[in-house]
């Protein structure tokens, strides 16, 4: 069910969640969390969505405040609000507030939003297209107990995964992170098996556009104390984390993904196997964040020790050279 609210205002659409609930029952009972959602109008439906099927893990209530972006000599529309209220099957296991706003009605988001959070619940704010400067210090930002960014979804990625460095604040995160879920798994359950052996050595390949190649770097070279070499490529197949190389004294591991969702796994004296290794969709990265609601310590070391670390050992050998 939808419910359209035009030309609205907080008070008119927190009214019709009570009516709702009354005509529905429980309907807007047992959430969880609140998640926000910022977007901008024409690009909330896919982040919606993914919203929808989280919520079946992650009952929650879904405030997306999508907002215009003016083109260069448009004049300001008037201040309005235009709400849409989704509930049933069309908001999975979540409710959905949808706030469309024009005009000086986006100067204010906070105010907006604040008397629809669910009372002493969780605040996630994520921002699925471009992310703001600091997110910590957006309005948005300072709600929330998480903080959630995509490096992937800027117009340069790997320049956005560095400025994580200089915006990191205890309880912000990255899909370039979460992406690396399965592949550090992976990884650590075939160090985890005999021989016993240092590495010595790490090679890792990506595409140029897949920011979780570099943390997936910045990530082992921090773990394991050793120089991570890794290789950004292009072309038009060129598609996220292509492959790990760990050199031990017994031989090579090589985890490589040649082609989509499997990946093969070598190591010495033992046969060839191929794994499921899957590109995580935007709807697994999600979940996967919303099952933690504290500061992700780890996440937080790549970014301040491990990403520095790597940029910095990058930048010395190509000074050397």
């Amino acid at each position: 069910m939808i419910v359209d609210l035009p030309n609205t205002t907080t008070s008119k659409i927190s009214k019709a969640l009570v009516r709702i609930r009354e005509e529905g029952g429980a309907v807007a009972l047992g959430r969880v969390l609140t998640l926000i959602i910022s977007s901008t109008l024409g690009h909330e439906e896919e982040a919606i969505a993914a919203a929808n099927d989280a919520s079946r893990e992650h009952p929650m209530r879904v405030i997306v405040v999508s907002t215009q972006v003016p083109n260069a000599g448009d004049p300001e529309p008037a201040a309005r609000v235009d709400a849409e209220i989704r509930v049933g099957g069309d908001a999975g296991a979540s409710e959905v507030i949808v706030l469309r706003v024009y005009g000086e009605a986006a100067n204010d988001p906070e105010s907006l939003v604040t008397g629809l959070l669910l009372s002493d619940a969780p605040v996630v704010t994520w921002w699925p297209g471009e992310a703001p400067e600091i997110p910590s210090e957006t309005p948005l930002g300072r709600l929330a107990n998480r903080r959630i960014t995509d490096a992937s979804a800027q117009l340069s990625p790997q320049d956005a995964l560095f400025h994580l460095c200089h915006s990191y604040r205890p309880g912000d995160t990255d899909f370039a992170w979460t992406r690396l879920t399965l592949w550090r798994g992976q990884l650590a359950a075939v160090l985890d098996q005999p021989p016993y052996e240092a590495v010595t050595a790490v090679q890792v390949t990506g595409a140029a556009a897949s920011p979780s190649t570099t943390m997936l770097a910045a990530w082992l070279q921090m773990q394991l104390g050793v120089t991570v070499e890794y290789e950004l490529t292009s072309g038009p197949l060129a598609n996220g984390v292509h492959g790990v190389h760990l050199t031990r004294a017994s031989g090579v591991i090589s985890l490589e993904r040649e082609i989509p969702d499997v990946a093969t796994l070598s190591q010495p004296g033992q046969p060839l196997q191929d794994l499921t290794l899957k590109r995580r969709s935007l709807r697994d990265c999600l979940a996967d964040e919303l099952r933690r609601l504290d500061p992700d310590e780890l996440y937080g070391e790549v970014i301040m020790r491990g990403l520095p670390g790597l940029h910095a050992k990058a930048a010395a050998e190509a000074g050397e050279k």
